[in-house]
């Protein structure tokens, strides 16, 4: 058995877990629905543009500490990845519909989102462990949800800038 230092490789040195991604990547014809979907264009009509990745991609190539988090999370991410080849395709309408929300409908969700938890908090009784219990769910799924809203408000803020 391989352990994860030493990764099975073809007979050229081809990791064959990233290999056989990439071939699934191909036989599923994901760029051909990508294209489809018209993904790309909907991100350039928002005024997102490739160019506007660069400096991102950049950043992140000139930081050691995010290029050594990439590598060292790369054998833990890699058996998930063909799950989301798998459910990429669905998924591609509702990216399609999210590149064109604007960053200030989604720090409004983010703030309706953290006064919710808020809400949770104040409206919730906790007098029983069940109600402790569903503060805490909903606490933590509308505090995490703010969050990313206020995350991908900044990010899609930069890109359409």
């Amino acid at each position: 058995m391989a352990s994860i230092d030493t990764p099975e490789v073809d007979s050229t040195g081809n990791n064959l877990a990233v290999k056989n991604l990439l071939t699934d990547i191909e036989a599923s014809g994901l760029l051909s629905k990508v294209a489809q979907a018209g993904l790309l264009s909907k991100a350039q009509a928002s005024g997102i543009s490739l160019t506007k990745l660069e400096p991102l991609l950049a950043l992140a190539a000139s930081n050691k500490d995010v290029m050594i988090l990439v590598e060292s999370a790369g054998p833990e991410l890699l058996p998930i990845l063909p799950k989301v080849v798998e459910i990429a395709p669905g998924a591609l309408p509702l990216l399609g519909a999210a590149i064109q929300v604007s960053p200030g409908v989604l720090q409004a969700a983010g703030l309706a989102s953290l006064a919710g938890a808020a809400g949770a908090v104040y409206l919730i009784p906790d007098d029983t462990v069940t109600a402790v219990a569903a503060q805490t769910l909903a606490v933590g799924a509308l505090g995490a949800a703010g969050a990313a809203s206020f995350v991908g408000s900044a990010v899609l803020g930069k890109l359409t800038a």
